[in-house]
């Protein structure tokens, strides 16, 4: 079964529904995602995610290396509807990014935000809630190698980032396919912009520190991941 836990808990304890980015991507039940990187050029070059019946269910364009210097990366629904916009904030000690409701960030306040863990030696990313306060979350593991999980306060995984696995042939794919699997109740849209960040993160890593070989989220290669989710 999915989600392991750190702590004990009933089996019969289902996660609280609640929207972040928009209700209509809250799941009420155990949803996996497969997601495409659909340039494997350029961090945040484009992205599509199906649900289990082949649909589309975001999407996020971009072209080329030039797309990105605004900073900011939006996610769109199938029909192609701007619904978060994700950006990194400047100048920021911990790398840290925003998420805006719908497109652009201009005379908004962000939702949320993203950086690195302060504390030395632990190797995870803080996720702040600010339309919640006190709602926080840990990105643990590594997105270079599509291993993450996400831990609410409870330390309940809510969601994981996997390799995905063809099940006709139970061949590993390769990492520009993966699945982000949602538990109940998680919001698949803040989910989805999470991986973007991932991703932004990543890929600045690679530019920045491409020698650098540590155990940061999105920066650790050496964890192979074999050992997916269903």
């Amino acid at each position: 079964m999915l989600w392991p836990s750190r702590t004990a808990r009933s089996p019969t304890a289902i996660m609280k529904s609640a929207a972040i980015v928009e209700e209509g991507f809250v799941y009420q039940e155990e949803t996996h995602l497969t997601v495409l990187k659909t340039s494997l050029f350029f961090a945040g070059d484009g992205f599509t995610a199906y649900d289990s019946k082949g649909e589309l269910v975001f999407r996020v364009d971009s072209y080329g290396p030039d797309a990105g210097d605004s900073g900011e990366v939006v996610l769109m629904d199938a029909s192609g509807r701007c619904i978060l916009t994700v950006r990194r904030k400047r100048p920021s000690l911990h790398q840290r990014w925003e998420g805006f409701v719908g497109e652009g960030t201009e005379g908004k306040k962000p939702i949320f935000s993203v950086r690195r863990s302060s504390i030395i030696g632990r190797s995870s990313m803080t996720v702040e809630v600010y339309t919640n306060p006190g709602e926080e979350y840990q990105i643990e593991g590594s997105f270079a190698c599509r291993n993450c999980t996400i831990f609410n306060t409870e330390k309940e995984a809510v969601a994981e980032i996997r390799r995905k696995v063809d099940a006709s042939t139970n061949v590993v794919l390769g990492k520009d396919v993966f699945l982000l699997s949602l538990k109940p109740g998680f919001d698949g849209a803040f989910a989805m912009g999470l991986v973007l960040v991932l991703d932004q993160i990543h890929g600045a890593d690679d530019d920045d520190a491409e020698a650098e070989n540590g155990s940061r989220v999105g920066v650790d290669p050496t964890n192979e991941d074999t050992n997916f989710s269903p």
